[in-house]
């Protein structure tokens, strides 16, 4: 099985900044538009950052200019360093991708594939 495996969460004072982590495990052959998503209690998920293979980004308005996705192929992880930190950037921030496992003689597609989640919690 391939799973993504988000990490770095944590408490941070307003102002300061985290740097998430987000890798595929398993049997990789490679993930394709990963992103970035957070979601608080009794709100939909949203989008935070996306990045496709050609390496363009796009973000959410309420991010640009403090938030920057990158992401590594040859370990198959993507992150989001996120700076300035607002007491409104608390949220569970979560990855989201495509993942190609390798079966070997082929790879097979999993769409749509969600990590369990990274608490980030800003004080004011």
């Amino acid at each position: 099985q391939v799973h993504l495996v988000e990490s770095g969460g944590g408490l941070v004072q307003a102002g300061g900044s985290l740097r998430l982590s987000c890798a595929a495990s398993g049997s990789i052959f490679s993930i394709n538009a990963p992103g970035w998503y957070r979601q608080v209690p009794g709100k939909q998920r949203e989008l935070v950052a996306r990045i496709n293979s050609d390496g363009r980004t796009n973000y959410a308005d309420s991010v640009k200019g403090r938030f920057t996705i990158s992401r590594d192929n040859a370990k198959n992880t993507v992150y989001l360093q996120i700076s300035s930190l607002k007491p409104e950037d608390t949220a569970v921030y979560y990855c989201n991708a495509d993942i190609y496992e390798d079966m070997g003689a082929y790879s097979r597609r999993r769409n749509d594939c969600w990590g369990q989640g990274t608490q980030v919690t800003v004080s004011s």
